[in-house]
């Protein structure tokens, strides 16, 4: 089990089951959306992820057709993305997990747009591109 919330605690949810890779992705739009190098991202079957607080605190901007980042409305904490493709799936934001976080690094994508100012440093897969599926 594990848990989370944005960062002004109105939003809070669970996560039942293992906790997919860590996704790091470094398009333009995560970027801007997360005000940081690159977002971090793991995707979650939606069965396992549980609403306990905040569902009315949660706003959806629609970022490109068919992709929708829901944040919190009171904070701004972003919460996680979804794709209407996808309707089962959220890509939810690691950083709001509360800690210890137990999932493992996956890779970077978008490393062909990534931001000038920052390195990549490990030894994760690196994509040019869309993630691999």
């Amino acid at each position: 089990m594990h848990a989370g919330s944005c960062l002004c605690r109105t939003v809070r949810f669970e996560i039942d089951g293992p906790l997919a890779p860590i996704q790091f992705c470094h398009c333009g739009d995560c970027r801007k959306a997360q005000g940081g190098a690159f977002a971090t991202n793991i995707p979650l079957d939606t069965r396992n992820f549980r609403l306990l607080s905040g569902a009315d605190d949660l706003q959806a901007y629609e970022s490109s057709p068919g992709k929708e980042r829901v944040f919190c409305r009171r904070c701004g904490s972003p919460i996680f993305s979804r794709l209407t493709s996808k309707p089962g799936v959220v890509r939810l934001r690691a950083g709001t997990l509360d800690a210890p976080v137990e999932a493992e690094r996956g890779f970077h994508f978008h490393v062909a747009s990534k931001a000038g100012w920052w390195e990549i440093t490990d030894d994760l897969p690196q994509y040019p591109a869309e993630r691999p599926l």
